[in-house]
């Protein structure tokens, strides 16, 4: 379907494709971190106050896409390791890394972004609307304050009073404008001018907006970044807590290899949503949370897939000799057993971080996910039923991305596993 095009090919285009497109943002992020770092390096204000994650967020953004654009053109390595021909699976894992690592200069705007709601609600797919913003007053009293004004003019706030979302204009003697069934009217040396004339911007709402006049398409892609880092993060307490105990009851045996082992087959005849809810709503949903309890409650199958392992590994001489030379159990488990095993354990981790997605989605969509701070697939999914007869597209779009990203990753998994496994199907 792809042809000849390699995914290190496609990666090199998303990237110059993000770059051309964000170029006077990018250069307008990095000539803000120069201001920031003289500053700092003057000591002359007090600059972490104005310095909050979203700045952060951006910066390192910016830095990455540079880096990594470098990195891809560059080095003859990781040109190796993405030789292989794009294919619908990669093609999505490279748009949701894209997503993942590149939001805020994707988007430019704040997930949370709201105004006019009576203009900017449920707007279908390619619905666009005009707006224009207020003078600001020129106030540059010290570096703290214009300091001020440049993270505002550059990093998108949750709500932005200089900005007005209307249906319809008229430009006389002054700039009247209209919102739903709301007449309104400023005067025109408070508006940014062009000629002598309102500057009429115009915002469009790519997969549209949802009930409060946010942009589906900017909670999309930063819905991405909650389901891979609740994702990854699960994966790693269930990888951490599964192979070590699969190591401790491999090798002290006996009494404490029953005891793990029956604990292991109870947690997975009891529905592990019930204890997922059960602790989420006793100690309260966020995103720590959630990651410790989806990982807590997935490392059962890691469990037994490791404990056989390392079982068949113990007794070989490479392993006894290791053991004879007093290596600490630590260095035999990460030294010895794990570059043994870790083809394996890396096919579980992926089809189980498939799973972690799903497990975060629903529990999102019940209320008890991440928290009403982070846009989640599964919370915009819970929000758009709702309107599921007047807007479609609030349903269909993070839906259709999550079924997406769910096939992509278990297949990974599949092909994997099929090369370890010639005979699976």
């Amino acid at each position: 379907m792809f042809g000849k095009i390699k995914i290190w090919h496609f990666s090199i285009f998303i990237l110059s494709t993000i770059l051309i497109i964000r170029f006077l943002h990018i250069i307008n992020v990095f000539v803000l971190l120069f201001d920031l770092l003289k500053s700092l390096v003057s000591a002359k204000q007090n600059i972490f106050s104005l310095v909050g994650f979203n700045v952060v967020d951006h910066i390192i953004s910016a830095i990455l896409l540079i880096i990594l654009m470098v990195l891809l053109l560059l080095s003859k390595n990781i040109k190796r390791i993405l030789s292989y021909k794009l294919s619908l699976v990669s093609f999505a894992m490279v748009i949701l890394a894209a997503a993942f690592l590149f939001a805020p200069i994707i988007t430019m705007q704040n997930p949370e972004f709201q105004k006019d709601i009576t203009v900017t609600k449920l707007l279908p797919p390619f619905s666009s609307v005009k707006y224009v913003e207020l003078r600001k007053k020129n106030d540059n009293l010290n570096e703290i304050v214009y300091l001020k004004n440049r993270i505002d003019q550059i990093i998108p706030e949750t709500f932005n009073n200089s900005i007005i979302y209307f249906d319809n204009y008229k430009v006389s003697d002054k700039f009247y404008y209209y919102q739903a069934s709301s007449h309104n009217q400023i005067e025109l040396n408070q508006l940014l001018l062009r000629s002598g004339k309102p500057n009429i911007e115009s915002k469009l709402f790519l997969l549209g907006s949802d009930e409060y006049g946010r942009d589906v398409f900017t909670r999309i892609i930063y819905g991405s970044r909650i389901s891979l880092v609740v994702g990854f993060g699960a994966v790693l307490v269930s990888f951490l807590l599964g192979i070590s105990f699969a190591f401790f009851a491999a090798e002290k045996g006996g009494f404490v290899n029953l005891i793990l082992s029956r604990v292991t087959d109870l947690f997975l005849a009891f529905p592990s949503i019930f204890l997922v809810v059960l602790i989420l709503a006793l100690f309260g949903s966020n995103i720590i949370s959630v990651i410790v309890v989806l990982g807590f409650s997935g490392w059962m199958s890691l469990f037994k897939i490791a404990k056989s392992e390392i079982i068949s590994i113990k007794n070989k001489e490479y392993y006894l000799s290791a053991k004879l030379l007093g290596l600490k159990n630590y260095k035999l488990l990460f030294n010895e057993i794990l570059p043994v095993i870790i083809v394996p354990v890396m096919v579980n981790l992926i089809f189980q971080l498939s799973n972690v997605i799903l497990a975060e989605s629903a529990l999102s969509f019940l209320g008890l996910g991440t928290g009403s701070n982070y846009p989640s697939w599964g919370s915009m999914i819970e929000s758009g039923q709702r309107y599921i007869s007047q807007s479609w597209w609030l349903i269909f779009t993070p839906a259709v991305v999550l079924v997406a990203t769910l096939l992509s990753i278990n297949e990974i998994g599949r092909k994997i596993n099929k090369i370890i496994n010639p005979t699976f199907e």
